[in-house]
């Protein structure tokens, strides 16, 4: 599997963190926010430093590439050996807004070293897991001797992922022929705990919409009117209470389509996880779990599709009563998809459901605020394979599978790309992300250096033989 003794990248990386944490510390005071516009001329700054600091790293082409938002970085280095599998990386160099007032102990874009840890927004998410793997190739290239890495390899880093990444799918297809690979490598996820290190093998995706019911022109008595005409308030609370039949499972005809069900391999290897439900609720703010029947916790949040109620409101709202039967009513609702589905055709079923369901009397409107489309990755896929022996490697134990309950552009790669992404992140639910007081643990950091120091290694070495095994 490997030919280059962990120790040669061990030293390597040890000789090296200092100047490395010191670089990354230089790129975390640069206050990235995209959601911001007084930051704009930030996130250029931070896209220039990084394209610097990619040429420093050794990378023969770097490239600023401009949206009609923020930049988005591009930096390619090939292998030069024939057959060599190609690997993108991806991450984000953006920030979440950020400032002392809200509740940080220190200057947020001033990092902060303590007690084995590095704080400063951007540290976990996603700028130190970007920046590892500048160390992490050049770890790769010392221990093993070589020049160029074992796989072909290129990133794109953009600039807008905190703000919905808005351009990004564009940028995807406009540059489709420069980041055409063989798998996706997303650097901006955690794993499960310190001591519990985690490979994330799929991500949901999301659609959500807002409905809007009409009904009378105006509010109208509730006295002389009321029973008598439909009520679109009514008929919103109608909607809401038959998105679920009484398993939990959701009532609209055609959602399931082509849903990939868990195997009773994956359920197994879920259930192996340290998982305290009662912590779990705690951190939910929550009393109890409900869900799908016949599902745990982590399988409904992981591996089924949902629907939630995000909003309901119509009607009077104020102080007292006021008795009308109000001219109209809004209902906000959200699908997380998995594997199999498709945004479109839920879309559709969507609109199905509303239509055959609002009575005569009520007119309505739907507007969805476009999707993210779910992505999953086969257990036994090589590439996946050697990213799990690439960790297990760098942490010394046994790599335990997950998946995301949330939604990413993850799904745009893999979409128009058509590879594999596989998700190689070190950061841990403590680090706090979006949260003051945002950290990374340096010796997980570490750890993140030796996993992409030898990923490249085992990709190369690995991923010619699964190829011609069929399984590419």
């Amino acid at each position: 599997m490997s030919t280059t003794p962990d120790s040669a990248v061990r030293s390597y990386v040890d000789t090296h963190r200092e100047d490395f944490l010191a670089a990354l510390e230089d790129w975390l005071r640069i206050p990235s926010v995209s959601a911001d516009p007084a930051y704009a001329a930030d996130v250029r700054r931070s896209a220039g430093w990084l394209a610097d600091a990619l040429r420093a790293t050794g990378f023969p082409t770097v490239e600023v590439w401009q949206t009609p938002g923020h930049p988005a970085v591009f930096a390619e280095w090939p292998s030069g050996d024939p057959g060599a599998p190609t690997v993108l990386v991806y991450g984000h160099h953006d920030v979440q807004p950020a400032q002392r007032a809200d509740g940080w102990h220190t200057d947020p874009f001033e990092p902060v070293r303590r007690d084995g840890r590095l704080y400063a927004r951007g540290a976990a998410d996603d700028k130190g897991q970007v920046f590892f793997h500048t160390l992490g190739v050049r770890a790769h290239l010392a221990a093993t001797g070589r020049s160029a890495p074992a796989v072909n390899l290129k990133l794109v880093i953009e600039g807008e992922e905190e703000s919905g990444s808005p351009h990004f799918p564009d940028l995807v297809r406009a540059h489709a022929d420069r980041l055409a690979c063989d798998a996706v490598v997303v650097s901006d996820t955690g794993m499960w705990a310190a001591d519990t290190p985690t490979v994330c093998t799929g991500m949901r995706g999301l659609t959500d919409c807002q409905i809007d019911l009409y009904g009378p022109d105006q509010d109208i008595h509730s006295g002389s009117f009321g029973g008598a005409v439909p009520n679109p308030a009514t008929e919103a609370a109608r909607l809401a209470a038959s998105l679920h039949d009484d398993d939990r499972r959701v009532a609209i005809p055609g959602f399931y389509d082509g849903v990939i069900e868990l195997s009773d391999h994956e359920r197994a290897l879920f259930a192996e996880l340290p998982f305290d439900e009662a912590a779990w609720l705690r951190t939910a703010h929550s009393h109890a779990a409900s869900g799908e029947r016949g599902y745990t916790t982590l399988e409904r949040i992981w591996a089924r599709p949902t629907a939630e109620v995000n909003g309901i409101g119509g009607g009077y709202q104020g102080p007292g009563g006021k008795t009308i039967v109000p001219s109209a009513a809004q209902l906000k609702l959200s699908f997380r998809m998995v594997a199999g589905q498709d945004p479109e055709k839920v879309q559709q079923a969507v609109r199905d459901w509303v239509a055959r369901s609002v009575p005569a009397g009520i007119g309505h409107e739907i507007t969805f605020w476009g999707a993210t489309r779910p992505c999953l990755t086969p257990l036994d896929h090589p590439a996946l394979q050697s990213t799990v022996r690439a960790m297990s490697r760098a942490f010394g134990r046994t790599v335990r599978f997950t998946r995301e309950g949330g939604s990413g552009p993850a799904a745009d790669l893999q979409d128009v790309l058509g590879a594999p992404v596989l998700f190689l992140g070190i950061s841990v639910p403590s680090d706090g992300w979006h949260a003051p007081n945002e950290k990374v643990e340096l010796d997980l950091l570490a750890k993140g250096v030796e996993t992409a120091a030898y990923l490249w290694e085992d990709l190369g070495l690995n991923w010619t033989h699964a190829a011609d095994e069929g399984n590419r």
